[in-house]
């Protein structure tokens, strides 16, 4: 293979292009930059000349066969074949005994299987583009001949790619836009490319230690109209994403696959969920990471080989290609949310307990819930209604009977300091007689609804029976939905919104009057989806909405639906929106917030619920949560606690449970569980204004809330796929309990200083498993060494939380030093960080002193006191403590854990405050 480097500078503007065309047609492309653009940065990539053979297969030579096993591509993935079939398509056939139902493939591509040929590449407004033809048509019905290439290099640390056709416009995935947070330089990019002529291929590798990230070369580009696939290879096997599924946090490359076509199915293995997130990240192994996503909402399947490669394949769309270069893991995550957009900001009330069942199917009932809790003292903020509230399952209506006090009982449930949040689903019933049901009516006369191919309303069937499906793709349907949420509002006025059904699930296969026999329905390739058809659970993917088909747009339902509801509740409320959306897509956390489903309550989906949950903040969306205690079958008092230990811990906590199962409200147990629930609860409630200075960080920095290890330690090899434990922020680790009987956890605690939040209990870590004991009552949770967590007295609501005294903890380092911070406002308003309307405090430790500094004040924070500060790690025993220069009588110390605790404080948080020791 001979090699010819080149320099290409992706500039912008004008260059000089200089083109050498060899005697053996290798292709090499330079660009000088003018002078006024000689200060961007250098983008080298080589020019790489591929073997070439004929496409007849009688001509194949055997070397091109000579693959490792596991390097295979499969040139069979729409259908077996035999070995006629396998080498008319020029691919190599050679069988291997037979393991089980997957494995290496028995019909594989070629060394250098024919495919497009790169021509020249020109520069563009925004990078630059090459033509890629074919010589010969490949096995695929309606190839695409001609593609067109367009490499931008949009920052010094992402890489853009496109493949489309030039001729004829194809559909492209709308409302995922990118999202520019200030100027990003161009300077020292991390990255060269590589293009492969022909067969075209492109590499891309780290310019800092030279290693190759990606290699499309491995295997061919193919291009039809309902088949696209790129192959490539993979720096590390650690990788994570592509969700959402019912994983691990790393993926299991073992000639597995995983399909994204969002649909209604309750959590378990090989099963395609919720939600699609064509985006994953890559440790490299040195503590450097990568991460890659493909811009395309059509259903996907991506097949994994423990070469380690993947090969994409989606049946519409384009091929639309971000590289994010890192190179930490966590710089990663904020490069891929400058492209979806950072997620919003949550209302503060959001962060406390919420409580939910399919199954309150009164006024009566409902209140009966809230009083019962606030009986045993376990705080509740939120109380929730399912679809018992609607009449006959009617969204936007409220039963006479049952809840014919439904506004009264929500204004009862405010003047408790409370909140409220009903479901509210897309399908809109169709089977009322004219003029009983005015939605749909209304809807009707608008066209606000979603189409089958013949033009004719399309008509499925959820709860309420026969329902239409509006098309939220329609600016008209965005404002008939904002119309009917805000005449809602105005007899109910709920606090959020829960939109659930919005993969669209559908109980009949397509409609009621079934789909086309059509190459949209069934494609010439179908990924392994369950039902094993496009329509299996949702609608026909021929029926027609504004922008375009079903079958683009699938996959963007939920994401549509949560951007309609977001933009209604601002209308109506004026503050921040509260949706709760269960389908996803990437960008729905500038909307929404997300729950994992329908989980069963065992012990297995406990343990999955934190790689859930940790997948998601990854995706974009940090406020997500699993269904406490689980949603499906009947839970047990230990399942219970142990979940509601957890649980507390999730970003969203809401405990929720269907009909036919047994209660599971925390009062519903013995006074030992109802204690170790309040207890765990009131921690959570006193760690608020800690995990709401994280939402700020993941909504104005993209910083994650929930963290997988490998985040925050991304060079300790032991943190790479532990998933069984995870952290908020960078400072405090939570070791939960997931099995059955079991009364100590096996913890690692990454190298460093580690304190018990519960007492301050000190462990220096090497980096090692340790046993913790953990009775019933005990979750185990450890705070870092130079960390400052802001806490707050804990009360049966947000509302009269915000109102108590404060609490430092701090764990100090070896050298004595420690750091941390509040942002603060009033937990409600719209754009309070945007318009400067918040107060932030610097919190740091030197020596034998802790400082509390106002940054900024808005007035937030007045009347709110410091009332008591914890320092772990104090090594020798104080005599005499000080708060602000007055000496403080009411300090004790524990020489065994040298905890120092000063209590009895009422010092102003809007003045600094200074806590010193001697």
């Amino acid at each position: 293979m001979a090699i010819i480097r080149c320099l290409n500078t992706f500039a912008v503007l004008t260059c000089v292009l200089l083109i050498i065309v060899y005697e053996d047609n290798t292709i090499c492309v330079a660009f000088s930059p003018s002078k006024e653009r000689q200060h961007s940065s250098n983008i080298s990539y080589r020019i790489i000349k591929a073997q070439k053979y004929s496409h007849n297969v009688s001509t194949v030579p055997r070397d091109q066969c000579g693959i490792a096993v596991e390097r295979r591509i499969d040139c069979a993935r729409d259908r077996s074949l035999s070995r006629a079939e396998c080498e008319s398509r020029g691919c190599c056939y050679l069988p291997l005994p037979q393991s089980g139902l997957r494995g290496p493939p028995w019909c594989f591509y070629t060394v250098f299987y024919p495919g497009y040929k790169m021509g020249p590449m020109l520069p563009t407004e925004r990078g630059h583009r090459a033509i890629l033809t074919r010589s010969a048509p490949s096995y695929l019905p309606r190839d695409i001949h001609t593609l067109q290439l367009d490499v931008m290099a949009e920052t010094q640390d992402r890489l853009h790619l496109t493949l489309k056709d030039p001729t004829s416009p194809r559909y492209e995935v709308p409302f995922v836009k990118s999202q520019s947070k200030g100027h990003k330089s161009m300077e020292n990019p991390l990255y060269d490319v590589d293009f492969q002529p022909e067969p075209f291929g492109f590499s891309v590798r780290r310019k800092s230690n030279g290693r190759v990230l990606l290699n499309t070369t491995i295997g061919p580009l193919l291009f039809a109209d309902q088949y696209l696939q790129l192959s490539t290879s993979l720096a590390s096997s650690t990788v994570s994403g592509l969700g959402e599924h019912y994983t691990p946090i790393t993926l299991d490359l073992d000639w597995s696959s995983v399909s994204l076509w969002n649909r209604d199915m309750a959590p378990h293995r090989s099963a395609n969920l919720y939600g699609s997130h064509p985006f994953f990240l890559v440790q490299e192994g040195d503590g450097q990471a990568h991460g890659v996503f493909l811009l395309n909402s059509n259903a996907m399947e991506v097949f994994m080989q423990p070469a380690p490669a993947l090969t994409w394949v989606t049946i519409g769309g384009i091929l639309d290609f971000f590289i994010f270069l890192g190179p930490s893991p966590q710089s990663v995550i904020q490069q891929y949310q400058e492209v979806i957009g950072y997620p919003m900001m949550p209302p503060y009330w959001s962060l406390g307990f919420h409580l939910c069942r399919w199954g309150y199917t009164s006024t009566n009932i409902t209140r009966t819930v809230v009083q019962l809790m606030r009986q045993a003292k376990i705080p509740l903020d939120v109380q929730w209604n399912d679809l018992d509230y609607a009449d006959q399952r009617r969204v936007f209506t409220f039963d006479p009977q049952r809840f014919g006090d439904l506004p009264q009982m929500v204004e009862d449930f405010h003047q408790l300091g409370m909140k409220y949040v009903l479901i509210l689903d897309p399908g809109i019933s169709s089977a009322s007689p004219p003029g009983s049901y005015k939605p749909f009516d209304d809807g009707l006369k608008k066209g606000v609804f979603i189409n089958n191919s013949t033009g004719q309303i399309l008509i499925g069937k959820v709860w309420p029976g026969p329902t239409a499906f509006p098309d939220f793709t329609n600016p008209t349907t965005q404002d008939w939905w904002m119309d009917w949420i805000k005449d809602f509002y105005n007899k109910v006025p709920v606090d959020g919104l829960w939109i659930d059904m919005n993969e669209p699930s559908n109980f009949v296969q397509g409609s009621v009057d079934g789909c086309p026999d059509s190459e949209l329905e069934k494609p010439p390739y179908t990924p392994g989806v369950i039902g094993g058809q496009l329509n299996s659970g949702t609608l026909c993917v021929s029926a027609q909405q504004y922008l375009s088909n079903h079958y683009n747009l699938h996959n963007l339902y939920g994401l549509t639906e949560a951007i309609a509801t977001h933009r209604a509740l601002l209308k109506v409320k004026k503050t921040r929106p509260f949706v709760l959306s269960r389908s996803s897509f990437p960008g729905l956390g500038r909307f929404s917030a997300h729950w994992t489903g329908d989980v069963r309550s065992d012990w297995e989906q406990l343990r999955f619920s934190i790689p859930a949950v940790l997948l998601f903040g990854l995706y974009g969306i940090p406020l997500v949560g699993a269904d406490v205690c689980g949603f499906g079958g009947d839970t047990n008092e230990e399942l219970c606690v142990r979940w509601t230990q957890l649980g507390a811990f999730y970003p969203f906590m809401r405990n929720h449970n269907d009909r036919p199962n047994a209660p599971q409200e925390p009062y519903v147990f013995s006074q030992r569980a109802q204690d170790a629930m309040r207890m765990v609860i009131n921690l959570r409630y006193s760690l608020l204004p800690f995990l709401y200075t994280l939402f700020h960080h993941a909504h104005t920095s993209a910083s994650t809330v929930a963290r997988p290890l490998f985040l925050q330690f991304p060079t300790d090899p032991d943190c790479r796929s532990i998933d069984r434990q995870f952290l908020w922020g960078s400072s405090l680790l939570i070791s939960p309990v997931l099995e059955q009987g079991a009364v100590e956890v096996m913890a690692y605690l990454p190298p460093g200083t580690w304190y018990s939040l519960h007492n301050g209990q000190t462990y220096y870590s090497k980096g090692q498993y340790i046993v913790f004991p953990a009775s019933l009552d005990t979750i185990i949770v450890h705070v870092r060494e130079r960390s400052i967590i802001p806490q707050q007295a804990p009360a049966l609501t947000t509302a009269i939380s915000r109102k108590n005294p404060f609490t430092l903890t701090v764990g100090l380092s070896v050298g004595n030093l420690a750091k941390g911070e509040l942002f603060w406002d009033d937990g409600e308003s719209l754009d309070t960080f945007e318009r400067g309307d918040y107060s932030y405090l610097l919190f740091f430790a030197e020596e034998s002193y802790v400082v509390s500094k106002p940054i900024k004040l808005n007035g937030s924070l007045d009347g709110l006191v410091l009332g008591e500060v914890r320092v772990f790690g104090v090594q020798t025993p104080p005599t005499a403590v000080w708060a602000n220069g007055q000496k403080v009588p009411d300090f004790s110390y524990r020489l065994d854990t040298k905890v120092l605790t000063v209590a009895g404080l009422e010092l102003p948080m809007t003045a600094k405050i200074t806590i010193q020791w001697s």
